[in-house]
């Protein structure tokens, strides 16, 4: 991934009950910068809902500006190169799927 491309994951997602439901698949992105970040950053989610038995694949987009900090003793936005990891969930704990990726 390039500094001005966009990097989409996408997950699926199946209602195996018998009543229509609602889920949240969220997407965080772990990041190791040289200033201390939190272990993962919750950078995007989505609402779908789901009927009994339906499947639908969820697609959520970053940009560079989501991987991106502030450093306050420059006082701008940086987005540093390196290894990162977007980590596909249905809530904190729930992990789908991880997923690296580097930022040249």
């Amino acid at each position: 991934m390039s500094v001005d491309e966009t990097i989409t994951f996408s997950l699926a997602v199946k209602n195996t009950g018998n009543r229509e439901r609602q889920e949240i698949v969220q997407l965080y992105i772990s990041i190791k910068s040289s200033l201390p970040r939190p272990v993962k950053e919750l950078k995007r989610f989505k609402k779908v809902k789901l009927m009994p038995g339906e499947e639908k694949i969820v697609s959520l987009s970053i940009d560079k500006e989501a991987l991106s900090f502030f450093d306050a003793e420059r006082h701008e936005w940086i987005c540093e190169p390196g290894k990162f990891e977007a980590i596909i969930a249905v809530s904190a704990m729930d992990i789908k799927d991880v997923l690296k990726f580097e930022l040249k």
